[in-house]
């Protein structure tokens, strides 16, 4: 079993022993099980579709959380308190390659985790400065990592642009990016410095010419909803 998906395939293997259903399907029930091999005929199925089509391949990266309320958070994975209730989730970092259209190739990359697996980092950063502590314990990792599997995936770094918010403006990303040959395009948390070093982000920005503008509008429903 492969630790990306480990804890998933276990904390599903608890929930279908304790929920209604006490009769598990045999594949979550056998250890053999691997996320990867159960994944390997999308991705290339993704790689196909992308290999046949023309022009950019813009990779859309971002986290979901899969919550659960239960008697033993630990079982799934403890995140914190959300109006007095215990939450469980196990989290999954999902990079989707689509055309310029918004037509989907499909996945190209996929990463579950729980906090466990990085526990006590939060206490570190409060510690020393949180740029020391080695990407490798965060799990801003898994930009990283997926940046590079849908790359490989694809096999065309030229044409993919990989697209995220703003979790995703990490300095490693852009050495990674510039080390395998890609694009990325994020949106910044840090005023960087740019150019020759005697500017910042927001000083480049404000001399480059406006391309174009497309207005959204979003209807606001609740603090969780919107239209």
């Amino acid at each position: 079993m492969h630790k990306s998906g480990a804890t998933w395939v276990k904390a599903s293997r608890w929930f279908v022993r304790t929920g209604p259903t006490r009769r598990p399907p045999r594949f979550l029930s056998n250890e053999r099980v691997n996320e990867a091999d159960i994944l390997c005929g999308h991705f290339e199925a993704t790689r196909g579709r992308a290999t046949a089509a023309d022009g950019p391949i813009l990779v859309l990266h971002d986290t979901t959380e899969f919550s659960f309320k239960r008697e033993k958070p630990d079982l799934i994975g403890f995140t914190g308190k959300t109006a007095g209730r215990t939450r469980c989730d196990i989290l999954m970092h999902s990079s989707l390659a689509v055309t310029t259209e918004g037509l989907p190739f499909g996945l190209a990359a996929i990463k579950f985790w729980t906090r466990k697996k990085f526990k006590g980092t939060t206490a570190l950063k409060r510690k020393i400065n949180p740029t020391r502590v080695p990407i490798e314990q965060k799990e801003s990792i898994r930009w990283l990592e997926n940046l590079r599997q849908s790359t490989d995936l694809l096999a065309a770094p030229g044409r993919c642009v990989h697209i995220g918010d703003r979790e995703s403006d990490i300095y490693e990303l852009f050495c990674l990016a510039d080390e395998v040959g890609t694009h990325f395009l994020v949106r910044t948390c840090v005023d960087r410095l740019a150019g020759d070093g005697n500017h910042t982000i927001t000083d480049e920005m404000d001399e480059v010419a406006v391309k174009g503008l497309h207005r959204i509008k979003v209807f606001a429903v609740s603090a969780y909803e919107t239209n």
